[in-house]
C-alpha cells in the first residue's frame, strides 16, 4: 500500500529544478490572472498556486501534474462570491468542497476517467494548444489586458483585428513592436533547443530552453528601455508581470482571509460547494488522464489517490483565503515538455511562488508577458501539432470524427461541455460497431442461422429485431448462443415475441448453446428455461 505522503526526492534534481522554474514563470501571472477573472483578492490566487505546489505534490498521485487555480472555475466562483455576498463565506464552500472530494476518491469516483476514450483525450489536448496558441498572440505583440488559462475562448475578441489587420494595428500603436522582437527571440531560443545538437548536449538538460527564453526577453526588455522606450514594454499598458509587493514579512498575515464558520448550515454554501467539488474532481480526473498521456515514460496516476490530494488541498487553501484548486493542464503540459522526471519540479514551483512573493516581487514583475506567451506558444504547437492530427487521421473515421468533435467544441466552449459531447460521439460509434458485429444471419436454402457473436444487451435489441425481419416465411431458424456468455431479459423477451409471430408465418425455431446450456430445444422460449 502507498504511503499517503510523498516527499519529493531529489534523485532528478537537474531536470526538476529547472522544470519547476519554467512551471513558477508559467504558473505566477495565471494565478493572478485567475483571481482577477473570479473577482477575487489577487492574492487569493497566489495563495491557491502555493497550495496547490507544495500541499497537493506531497499527497499527489500523479509525478508530472501541476496543481494550482484553474480558469474553468472562474465564472463559478465569479458567481459564488456575488450570490454568497462576502468572500469570507465563499470560502467555507472552498473548505466543504474539499472535504467532498475526500468522500469522492474514498468512494473511486476518479475510476470514471478510464471510461474517456484516448480519441476524446487527445482531441482536448489538441483543443488547449489551439485554445493556448490563440490567447498568446495578445500577448506576443504586445496588445495584453489579462494573462488568462487555458478553458475560457475569446469569444470575438478585438485582438483578432491584429491578425486580420497588422499593418494597421501597428500604425495604430495596437500592438508593439518590442513585443513582437521579444516573441520572436524567445521562440527562436526555444527552437534552437529543439534541434538535435543542443539536445546532444550535455548542459541542454540543466538549463532549459524555456528558462533562456525567459531571461533573455527580459533583458531585451529592458535595454528596450534604455534605448528604445517606445518599444518597452510597461505594467501600466499590462505587459508586464504584476505581484503584489508586501512592504514587509509582517504585512503577509494582512492578505490572509479565514472563511466565516458560521455560514456552514447555509444550503446555498452547501450548493456552491457540491458544484465546486463535482467541477473541479472532473476537471483533475480529465488533466490527470491527459498528463499520463504526454508522460514520456507513460507512467499510470493513481486518480484516486490524486483526488484526495485535492481534496486535502482545498480544504487548505480554503482555510487560509485561497482560491479552489484543480490539476491543471497549461502548468502540466509546460512541466512535461520543459523536461520534468518527478513531482520534485511541482514542489519547487510552490516554494517558488511563496518565496517570490516575499522576497523577489520587483524582479518578477519585470518578466514581459511576451516571453511568457513565446514559452506557451510552444506548448500549445506541440499540444495541436499536425503530426498527432495526421496519427488520428489513420486511425478512422470512428476515431478521428470524435477527436475532432472534441477540439472544436472545447475551443468553441470549454473542455466540460467538449469532452461531453465528444464522449456523445464516441459512444455512437461504438453502439454502431457493437450493432454490427454482435450478430450475423446466414442461411442455406430455407434453413437460417443467426449467430450471436458477443453478450447480448437491451442495446442489441433493435438489431435484433432487424436482423429477425430479414428470415422469410415457412423456413427453419436455429439461433446459436455460443459466444454470448451473457443474455439479458430483452433479448429474450424479443425472441419471445418473434416466436409468437413465427407461429403464423410457419418458421420453426431452434436454439442451441444458448447462454451455455448444451441442448436444442424447441417451442417457445422463457428466460427461466435457458
Amino acid at each position: 500500500m502507498r504511503e499517503l505522503v510523498t516527499v519529493p526526492s531529489l534523485r532528478s534534481a537537474s531536470a526538476d529544478i529547472p522544470s519547476g522554474i519554467v512551471v513558477f514563470l508559467v504558473a505566477l501571472p495565471l494565478c493572478l490572472g485567475i483571481a482577477l477573472a473570479s473577482g477575487a483578492p489577487l492574492f487569493s490566487g497566489v495563495i491557491a498556486g502555493i497550495v496547490g505546489g507544495v500541499i497537493v505534490t506531497l499527497f499527489s498521485g500523479s509525478e508530472l501534474s501541476v496543481s494550482g487555480p484553474a480558469a474553468g472555475l472562474a465564472s463559478i466562483v465569479a458567481t459564488a462570491i456575488v450570490t454568497l455576498g462576502d468572500y469570507r463565506v465563499f470560502l467555507v464552500a472552498v473548505v466543504v468542497a474539499g472535504a467532498l472530494q475526500i468522500l469522492i476518491s474514498t468512494a473511486r469516483g476518479g475510476t470514471l476517467g478510464n471510461f474517456i476514450p484516448h480519441c476524446v483525450i487527445k482531441g482536448m489536448l489538441a483543443a488547449i494548444g489551439i485554445t493556448i496558441v490563440l490567447k498568446q498572440i495578445p500577448h506576443a505583440v504586445g496588445y495584453a489586458a489579462q494573462f488568462i488559462d487555458e478553458e475560457v475562448f475569446l469569444n470575438a475578441a478585438p485582438w483578432i483585428n491584429v491578425l486580420l489587420n497588422p499593418a494597421q494595428s501597428l500604425r495604430n500603436s495596437v500592438v508593439n513592436p518590442g513585443a513582437i522582437v521579444i516573441a520572436a527571440t524567445c521562440l527562436g531560443i526555444l527552437l534552437l533547443w529543439e534541434t538535435s545538437t543542443i539536445k546532444a548536449s550535455r548542459w541542454s538538460g540543466i538549463v532549459p530552453g524555456a528558462l533562456v527564453a525567459v531571461l533573455a526577453g527580459t533583458l531585451i526588455n529592458l535595454l528596450f528601455g534604455i534605448v528604445l522606450p517606445d518599444w518597452a514594454l510597461s505594467a501600466e499598458r499590462q505587459q508586464l508581470v504584476a505581484i503584489p509587493v508586501l512592504e514587509s514579512l509582517s504585512s503577509v498575515a494582512s492578505l490572509l482571509v479565514m472563511p466565516d464558520f458560521g455560514a456552514i448550515t447555509r444550503t446555498d454554501v452547501w450548493g456552491i460547494a457540491i458544484t465546486i467539488a463535482l467541477v473541479a474532481s472532473i476537471e483533475t480526473v480529465l488533466s490527470v488522464e491527459a498528463t499520463d498521456k504526454m508522460d514520456p515514460q507513460r507512467r499510470i496516476s493513481d486518480v484516486n489517490r490524486e483526488l484526495r490530494a485535492q481534496g486535502i488541498g482545498n480544504l487548505t487553501s480554503g482555510l487560509i483565503g485561497g482560491l479552489p484548486i484543480t490539476a491543471v493542464i497549461v502548468r502540466s503540459s509546460a512541466n512535461v515538455y520543459s523536461g520534468a522526471k518527478t513531482r520534485t519540479s511541482s514542489f519547487v514551483h510552490g516554494l517558488l511562488l511563496l518565496l517570490a512573493v516575499l522576497l523577489i516581487p520587483v524582479l518578477l514583475n519585470q518578466i514581459p508577458l511576451a516571453a511568457l506567451a513565446s514559452v506557451l506558444l510552444m506548448v500549445g504547437y506541440k499540444l495541436s501539432s499536425l503530426k498527432l492530427i495526421k496519427s488520428v487521421w489513420k486511425e478512422g473515421a470512428a476515431q478521428f470524427i470524435p477527436f475532432i468533435v472534441t477540439v472544436v467544441v472545447v475551443v468553441a466552449t470549454d473542455i466540460l461541455v467538449g469532452v461531453g459531447v465528444g464522449l456523445l460521439v464516441s459512444v455512437f460509434f461504438l453502439m454502431r460497431a457493437y450493432h454490427r458485429a454482435a450478430m450475423t444471419l446466414a442461411h442455406d436454402g430455407d434453413n437460417y442461422l443467426l449467430r450471436f457473436n458477443k453478450d447480448m444487451s437491451f442495446v442489441n435489441k433493435s438489431k435484433l429485431k432487424e436482423t429477425l425481419r430479414l428470415v422469410p416465411d415457412n423456413s427453419h431458424l436455429i439461433v446459436d448462443g455460443i459466444k454470448a456468455l451473457y443474455i439479458d431479459h430483452d433479448i429474450y423477451e424479443t425472441m419471445q415475441d418473434f416466436e409468437l409471430a413465427a407461429k403464423q408465418r410457419g418458421i420453426s425455431t431452434e436454439y442451441l448453446h444458448y447462454h451455455g446450456k448444451e441442448s436444442a430445444r424447441h417451442g417457445r422460449l422463457s428466460p427461466a428455461a435457458s
